[in-house]
């Protein structure tokens, strides 16, 4: 339902060398999506939110578990969160190697050597004009040990480059940071669902094991009278049947309940192997009215994709003006101090400070080509922000009609699981009775069976629903447990 957004990469930095490996890393703090519906798939690999990184081993004890230990477990352990956190961190350290860009480097330098010098390549030679004359016996070839003691003083004391670009890689930290927090958005609502998920399942299966339960019933009542004399032998078969392929659903319902329970497992760090019972029953909370308009500016508020965004706006605005400002000179300084001397004949103090300014001129093309690179991600970006606002209001105005839907679904399977009881009960006295067969009660109990599925999925899809619109408001992490009326 959501696009990523397009991130740029790497522009190479020229002058300030470190902002391309933050520039490159930027692509980790996308925008997170809202996932119209879970993956077919329920694997790590195609989904982080699908996995966790467990920390305890299966015990033989049943842990009890609630919506909202579900919900805290899945912030601590969830793989996706976990993978938006460390490139937040990452990006806090990228920051951390910008700014360095702007304190001065001290180095201290020092080492003991020996050396053996030419003096003939140096220009000294039998030529070589002396005053006094040259020392009897005067060697070409010297020998000595020189020790050497030096402190480095270096930095930049005015770049429009690095001023820009440490401006960009704070609102790429910022963009991270949203990032993460979207995820954690994601993350309560991939475990509530799964939750809700195990919950609607268990429904399935003690709806199935009572039906079973009355089949048994009619099936012993059938032989019976089978035996007796009083009923057909197709009657005693045709409630076999019956009681054979609810067995058959009981069955797959509970299958189909440990597969959710494993999937939630899986998304809270609990092992798969590990016992749970969940302690919260089905939720069931109608909204209070809201319109679209009141849910828009709430989702504006608190969208932390539409924060993600603006910050990469911000990000990229910042990388234009850095590409600008590589027209603009560049004032370093550089000195250092030191000892050097050699070894038996002294040793003398030795400096120097050195003042450089750069001023490009001959790099026209390159100029103009990082402006127009960086110029042309800012338009992306801001054509991005514009369609955000408007898939937004989507969002919220078809997660609202959603919402609506779902509930009338759940008046309406309710209505019919009443009537299903009322029919069942009715066509139950009258077999007891011995006015109609078999045949009449099976049909009774499949449509409540029927009907009885159908409430489950439809309370299941209504709180899908409400976690729907929640995340579409921004406000999922934070008021969950209002919406689903816990």
């Amino acid at each position: 339902m959501f696009v990523k957004s397009v991130r740029f990469s790497s522009l190479g930095w020229g002058l300030f060398p470190a902002f391309a490996v933050v520039l490159a890393s930027m692509a980790s703090a996308q925008t997170a999506d809202l996932p119209s519906s879970p993956a077919p798939n329920y694997s790590s690999k195609t989904n982080p939110y699908f996995g966790s990184v467990t920390t305890q081993p299966a015990t033989d004890e049943v842990l009890n578990l609630s919506l909202d230990d579900a919900v805290r477990r899945g912030l601590e352990t969830n793989l996706g969160l976990k993978q938006a956190e460390e490139s937040e961190k990452s990006l806090h350290g990228q920051k951390d190697v910008a700014f360095q860009y702007f304190l001065p480097s001290i180095t201290v330098t020092g080492g003991h050597g020996y050396h053996e010098y030419n003096l003939a390549a140096y220009g000294f030679g039998h030529g070589l004009v002396i005053p006094g004359g040259p020392p009897e016996g005067f060697p070409l070839i010297t020998k000595a040990n020189v020790t050497l003691g030096q402190v480095n003083y270096e930095q930049t004391l005015f770049s429009g480059t690095y001023i820009n670009g440490y401006k960009a890689v704070k609102a790429a930290e910022q963009s991270a940071f949203f990032a993460k927090q979207s995820a954690r958005g994601e993350v309560v609502q991939q475990v509530a669902t799964a939750y809700l998920g195990v919950i609607a399942a268990q429904s399935e299966v003690e709806n199935a094991k009572a039906l079973m339960d009355a089949d048994k019933v009619l099936f012993d009542q059938a032989r019976a009278q089978h035996e007796a004399g009083t009923m057909a032998n197709l009657d005693e078969l045709r409630a076999r049947v019956q009681y054979q392929q609810q067995q058959q659903i009981v069955v797959a319902n509970e299958n189909k309940r440990e597969k959710a329970e494993i999937l939630l497992k899986r998304e809270i760090g609990i092992a798969p192997g590990q016992k749970i019972n969940l302690t919260d029953p089905a939720p069931y909370n109608e909204l209070a009215a809201r319109t679209p308009d009141e849910l828009k500016a709430e989702a504006y508020a608190n969208r932390q994709d539409y924060q993600n965004l603006q910050a990469q706006e911000r990000e990229t605005r910042m990388v234009l003006g850095a590409r600008k400002a590589e027209r603009y000179p560049t004032l370093s300084f550089k000195g250092n101090y030191g000892v050097t001397g050699v070894t038996g004949v002294g040793y003398h103090g030795t400096f120097s400070a050195i003042g450089t300014l750069t001023v490009p001129i001959f790099k026209e093309g390159t100029l103009r080509g990082d402006t127009e690179v960086a110029k042309a991600q800012l338009d992306g970006v801001t054509v991005q922000l514009g369609d955000m606002r408007g898939r937004i209001d989507q969002q919220v105005r078809s997660a609202l009609l959603d919402v609506q839907a779902a509930q009338k679904l759940v008046e309406v399977s309710r209505s019919n699981v009443d009537l299903a009881s009322r029919a069942l009960s009715d066509q139950t006295d009258r077999f007891n009775a011995g006015i109609d067969d078999t045949l009449p009660l099976v049909r009774a109990q499949s449509t409540l069976q029927s009907a009885q599925s159908n409430l489950v999925e439809s309370l299941y899809q209504f709180n899908l629903a409400k976690l729907g619109l929640a995340r579409s408001a921004g406000v999922i992490e934070l008021q969950y447990r209002t919406y689903l009326g816990r």
